[in-house]
C-alpha cells in the first residue's frame, strides 16, 4: 500500500483521500445508528450526503434533520469539517501530534491543498488554519447561543449554535433544524452572525494571515493575491446588494421594515459565495434575482478558503486583463505590481473550462431529468451551477433526481470541491509540457 501511495502524484493522493473520506463517511451513513427511528436511507443516498458533506455543498436529497440521527449529524459535521480544511490538514495534523516527521511529499500535499508559494510555510500555515478556523467557530456558536438558546433550549439550542457555526464558517449550506432557515428572515441578529461566518470561510486563510500581519508588523504591504481577493469580494458584495434591491422589490416577509429589509438583502448578496442558506426560497426570485445568484455561485469565494466556483481572483485577473485591452496596454498592472501572463493563462482556462464542464453537466441532465411545468433550462442549470460552486441553493430537483442525475450531480460536487486542475492533473493524467519550438505567427479575424 505504502509503495502505491509513493507512486501517486500530489493532485492524485488529494483526489482519492476525499474519495476515502466520502467512502468511509457513507458507509457509516448507513449504519441503523445513523438514522432516526423508522428511516431507512438507500446507499446512494448515503453516498449522495457524503459527498455533499465532504464538498462542504449543502445540497441533499433528504430532509438533514429528520432523517439522520444525533449520531449521523455528528458525522456529517465531521466531513464538513474535513471538507472545509482539506482532509491533508488532518493527516500533517495527526503526524505532528505524534510527534513523527512531515516528509517532503506531504508537505508538497499541503502546499497543493492550501495553494501556498513555498514549502517553508507549510508547519506554520497549518498551526495558522487550525487555530483561526477553532476560534471563529468557537465565536460563531457563542454568538449564535445567545439567540438560540431561548429559542431553542439549552440542549438544542447550544447544539444548533455549534452545528450552524460549522456549517457557516466551512459555507456548507447544511441545515439541521427541522423547520426551514427561512424563519430567520426577520432575525437579523442571526444573519449579522452568519454573514460574519460566511465571509470568515470564504476569504481563505491566506487573506486571512495577511490582514493579520498588518497588525503585528507595522510597515507589512498587503501581497496582490489579498488586495485583488478584497476588492473582487467588495464589488460582488456590493453589486450583489445593490441588484437585488432592484430585482427584488417585493420580498414578502419584511413586513415594510426597512432595516430588516436591508439585512436580509445583504445576506442574500452575501450567501450565494457558496455558502447556500436560503432565507428567501430561490424559487420566489424574480428572473434578475436568479441571473445574480447563478453569477454569484459561479464566482465564489477566494482561493485557500472554505468556498467553491471558479473564485474571487480569477475573475479579479480577467477583468483587469480586458480593461487592459481596452486601453491598448499589452502589460496588466494592479497597484504597483504587474500580474504575470502565466495567471492571466490560468484564470482564462480556468474560466473556459469551468463554463464547457457547467454545459455538458446541463445537457445531460437535461436529458435525464424532469422539467416541472412553469419551470425553464434554469431548473436544471441553477442546481449544476449550485454544485460546482458548493453553494448548496436548490430550485427543489434535488430531492427529485433519477439514478443518472444523483451520479452526475455527486460527479459536480465532488470536481467542485476538489478542483478542475487537481482532477486534470490526477485523474486524467494531464501534465504540463513544455514547447521547444515555435511555429510563424498568423492574425485571425476576432469579433
Amino acid at each position: 500500500m505504502k509503495k502505491f501511495i509513493d507512486r501517486l502524484t500530489p493532485p492524485q493522493i488529494l483526489t482519492f483521500g476525499f474519495l476515502m473520506v466520502i467512502i468511509c463517511g457513507a458507509t457509516i451513513l448507513q449504519l441503523p445508528i445513523a438514522h432516526q427511528a423508522g428511516v431507512h436511507v438507500s446507499f446512494i443516498d448515503a453516498l449522495f450526503t457524503a459527498v455533499s458533506a465532504t464538498a462542504i455543498t449543502g445540497l441533499t436529497t433528504l430532509n438533514t434533520a429528520t432523517t439522520w440521527s444525533w449520531f449521523g449529524q455528528v458525522v456529517i459535521l465531521i466531513m464538513i469539517e474535513i471538507g472545509a480544511l482539506g482532509f491533508m490538514t488532518f493527516t500533517v495534523l495527526l503526524l505532528t501530534i505524534t510527534r513523527q516527521k512531515i516528509d517532503l511529499k506531504a508537505r508538497l500535499l499541503m502546499q497543493d491543498a492550501l495553494n501556498l508559494r513555498n514549502l517553508a510555510d507549510v508547519k506554520v500555515m497549518l498551526s495558522y488554519v487550525f487555530s483561526l478556523s477553532v476560534i471563529i467557530q468557537v465565536i460563531g456558536a457563542i454568538l449564535l447561543s445567545f439567540d438560540f438558546v431561548p429559542r431553542f433550549g439549552w440542549a438544542h439550542g447550544l447544539y444548533y449554535s455549534v452545528a450552524h457555526s460549522i456549517s457557516a464558517f466551512g459555507n456548507a449550506g447544511f441545515i439541521f433544524f427541522p423547520q426551514s432557515v427561512d424563519s430567520f428572515q426577520n432575525s437579523p441578529y442571526v444573519l449579522v452572525v452568519w454573514m460574519f461566518l460566511i465571509l470568515a470561510g470564504s476569504l481563505g486563510f491566506l487573506v486571512w494571515r495577511d490582514l493579520m500581519s498588518l497588525f503585528n508588523h507595522k510597515h507589512h504591504r498587503l501581497s496582490l493575491h489579498t488586495r485583488i481577493a478584497l476588492s473582487t469580494s467588495s464589488w460582488l458584495i456590493l453589486l450583489g446588494f445593490v441588484g437585488f434591491l432592484i430585482t427584488e422589490k417585493g420580498l414578502p416577509h419584511t413586513g415594510g421594515n426597512l432595516f430588516n429589509r436591508l439585512i436580509d438583502t445583504l445576506f442574500l448578496a452575501i450567501s450565494p459565495r457558496t455558502a447556500g442558506f436560503a432565507i428567501v426560497p430561490m424559487t420566489s426570485l424574480s428572473a434578475g434575482g436568479l441571473i445574480i445568484v447563478m453569477f454569484l455561485m459561479f464566482v465564489g469565494g477566494t482561493p485557500g478558503s472554505t468556498s467553491g466556483g471558479i473564485k474571487t481572483t480569477t475573475l479579479g485577473i480577467l477583468w483587469r486583463q480586458s480593461i487592459a485591452a481596452l486601453r491598448g496596454q499589452e502589460r496588466v498592472n494592479y497597484g504597483d505590481r504587474q500580474i504575470s501572463q502565466a495567471n492571466i493563462i490560468k484564470a482564462l482556462m480556468l474560466t473556459v473550462l469551468s463554463l464547457a464542464f457547467v454545459l455538458g453537466a446541463s445537457l445531460i441532465l437535461a436529458v435525464t431529468e424532469t422539467i416541472p411545468h412553469g419551470f425553464g433550462v434554469e431548473y436544471i442549470t441553477f442546481e449544476v451551477i449550485a454544485a460546482f460552486s458548493t453553494a448548496g441553493f436548490s430550485l427543489g430537483l434535488t430531492p427529485h433526481l433519477t439514478l443518472i442525475g444523483k451520479i452526475v450531480i455527486m460527479l459536480v460536487m465532488f470536481i467542485g470541491r476538489v478542483g478542475l486542475y487537481t482532477v486534470m492533473f490526477s485523474v486524467l493524467n494531464i501534465h504540463q509540457q513544455s514547447s521547444h519550438h515555435r511555429y510563424p505567427t498568423e492574425e485571425i479575424m476576432i469579433g
